[in-house]
């Protein structure tokens, strides 16, 4: 029925105000909305999540990028390799040689002279043997005394202790020998060089020393994310995560997982059990069995960035600004984040209808 003068009749003073047609319009508009919010709040769901941030990494420690070190002390004689190449494993990287280049040499010549003196050793242990047999046999016969006897078992154990004294001997230059003859530094994977200290060329180092880092190229990758303290115990191994990767575009909406565009599926693989320097708990993610693959390694390497989201329970809009204004935690329970058998669901379809959060 349109609006008349006389039906305020009964409100002179609401008659003399005679309030605008778009006043009306926009009060009407308000309530309304009002109206929408409340049902959206009570009825729409939301799916909760447990936000980290993280970095890509190597799912197999031995993929993850190496640090070529020096085995030996000494100076870097030449580099057979540069910046950026690629390189096998047993490849030549360094050769580091000792400061004393007659080293190698003054170690053999050692070495013949310890072995001559074994050879002496040995041959007068087996005349003192002789000789214990001999004095055994007189003293049995009465023809020698004790004493005899005795002198003779003596100076077999001095050989055998001069013996065991020059062969620990050789042990030693042998250690030296071999230690020096690692003075080539090899690859200890296929992969690519990505770093040189070129400051250890010109320079003494000692065993340990890093000379280059050899990261691998193709690799099997998994995320890192770290999650905060408040949120990390309800996170379970198999549930599903959706990954957003540094440079690649996405747009993103948290509670409603099917809208999102440019995000990738991931599950939990493993959490870590006690916090990291930062007082974030560390949770491994690998890829979703059956989801489309990652972005391809060249526009996702091993240290790129990446935020992930934790699906979690569903519940309505309302409850999830209440919880998030009073910082609560997320919920408890079997949310649609793991299935019953602990694999991970497949849909996340919004049009499910949120139950009343417990």
């Amino acid at each position: 029925m349109p609006y008349r003068p006389e039906h305020l009749a009964h409100f002179p003073t609401l008659a003399a105000m005679r309030p605008p047609r778009a006043t009306v319009a926009l009060a009407w508009m308000i309530a309304l909305s009002i109206a929408l919010s409340a049902v959206i709040m009570v009825y729409v769901p939301w799916v909760q999540t447990a936000i980290g941030d993280g970095q890509v990494a190597a799912l197999d420690p031995g993929d993850r990028a190496q640090d070529v070190t020096a085995l030996v002390g000494g100076r870097v004689e030449r580099w057979y390799v540069n910046d950026g190449q690629a390189v096998e494993r047993g490849q030549p990287i360094a050769r580091v040689v000792d400061v004393d280049p007659n080293l190698l040499s003054r170690l053999a010549a050692e070495r013949a002279q310890v072995q001559a003196e074994i050879a002496a050793v040995q041959q007068g242990q087996a005349v003192a043997g002789i000789d214990v047999r001999r004095a055994g046999q007189l003293l049995a016969e009465g023809l020698a005394a004790r004493r005899d006897l005795e002198l003779a078992q003596i100076k077999v154990a001095d050989s055998a202790a001069k013996l065991a004294e020059s062969r620990a001997k050789l042990n030693r230059i042998d250690v030296q020998l071999n230690r020096q003859s690692a003075q080539l530094v090899r690859a200890p994977r296929d992969g690519r060089i990505q770093s040189i200290n070129a400051a250890a060329g010109g320079a003494l180092i000692s065993a340990g020393t890093v000379l280059a880092v050899v990261a691998p190229e193709r690799v099997e990758r998994a995320v890192e994310l770290y999650v905060d303290g408040r949120d990390v115990a309800l996170v379970r191994i198999g549930q599903r995560v959706r990954l957003e990767f540094e440079g690649w575009p996405a747009i993103q909406f948290s509670g409603w997982p099917s809208v999102a565009q440019g995000l990738f599926d991931g599950r939990v693989r493993n959490v870590d059990p006690t916090a990291s320097a930062t007082g974030l708990f560390r949770v491994l993610v690998e890829p979703m069995p059956g989801k489309p693959a990652w972005p391809d390694q060249r526009f996702t390497r091993l240290g790129a960035k990446v935020r992930g989201w934790v699906q979690m329970e569903t519940v309505s809009v309302g409850y999830e600004l209440w919880r998030q204004l009073n910082d609560f935690p997320l919920e408890f329970g079997q949310g649609q984040g793991v299935a019953t058998n602990g694999a991970p669901k497949e849909d996340d379809s919004i049009v499910r209808k949120a139950g009343k959060p417990k």
